[in-house]
């Protein structure tokens, strides 16, 4: 069921790889009936598109390259102008510095991003769940070292496959992602906070607590 509020939900989700950020956006999206929009998902479609931007956008990617600022702002401004945006939107991997903040504002003005989410996970809590994260390497489907009989005996449950842990969810691989996560993301916080558009969520427990919590939050500040 949407929750009705009274200006446009337009929100930005950040937190770190492991903290649940997928499965609580995906719960946003659905309470407020708005899009929960990622980075990889704006790119796609602008692929997908066949317009002159999604073919630049698509000759950047099979070339390896990285998809410049200016790029991805044309990409953004097409992605939210669309109709089912018009009511609000949930970013997600969007901006990615204050100089893509202040570029969402521009286009979003007068009244642009309403609220900047931190789902706050501590470093240890996630480095302990991706760590415990198990995956078959026929079928692709994820298994927890603390809760699967498939992760301990090392067989899909589902296809008979061979299950492992892969190398970038071994510890020094995850904390090496969580410190460049908090580097580049450190500064773009700071923006939101030094605006008051920045709310903080604790984002340990229960799934459906936490939903609540962040309702809680969204509702007060647009409501």
């Amino acid at each position: 069921m949407n929750a009705p509020v009274a200006q446009a939900v337009r929100l930005i989700i950040f937190g770190r790889q492991g903290a649940g950020k997928g499965t609580q956006a995906t719960r946003l999206a659905e309470r407020y009936g708005v899009p929960h929009i990622s980075t990889g998902d704006m790119l796609r479609a602008a692929v997908a598109s066949g317009s002159s931007l999604g073919l630049q956008v698509k000759e950047i990617m099979d070339s390896g390259g990285l998809v410049s600022d200016d790029v991805m702002e044309g990409v953004v401004a097409d992605r939210l102008a669309q109709a089912d945006a018009a009511a609000g939107f949930l970013l997600d991997g969007y901006p990615r510095t204050p100089g893509q903040a202040e570029f969402l504002q521009r286009i979003l003005a007068p009244e642009g991003v309403r609220l900047a989410i931190d789902l706050d996970v501590p470093e240890d809590v996630v480095v302990e769940r991706i760590t415990a994260r198990r995956v078959c390497r026929s079928c692709g489907t994820n298994y927890s070292a603390d809760r699967d009989e498939s992760a301990r005996t090392g067989v899909c449950a589902k296809c008979g496959g061979e299950v492992v842990q892969r190398d970038d969810d071994r510890e020094d691989a995850v904390r090496k992602r969580l410190a460049l996560y908090t580097d580049q993301t450190a500064p773009l916080l700071a923006w939101f906070a030094e605006r008051g558009l920045l709310a903080t969520v604790d984002g340990v427990g229960d799934p459906d607590e936490i939903a609540q919590k962040l309702a809680g939050v969204i509702d007060e500040r647009l409501g």
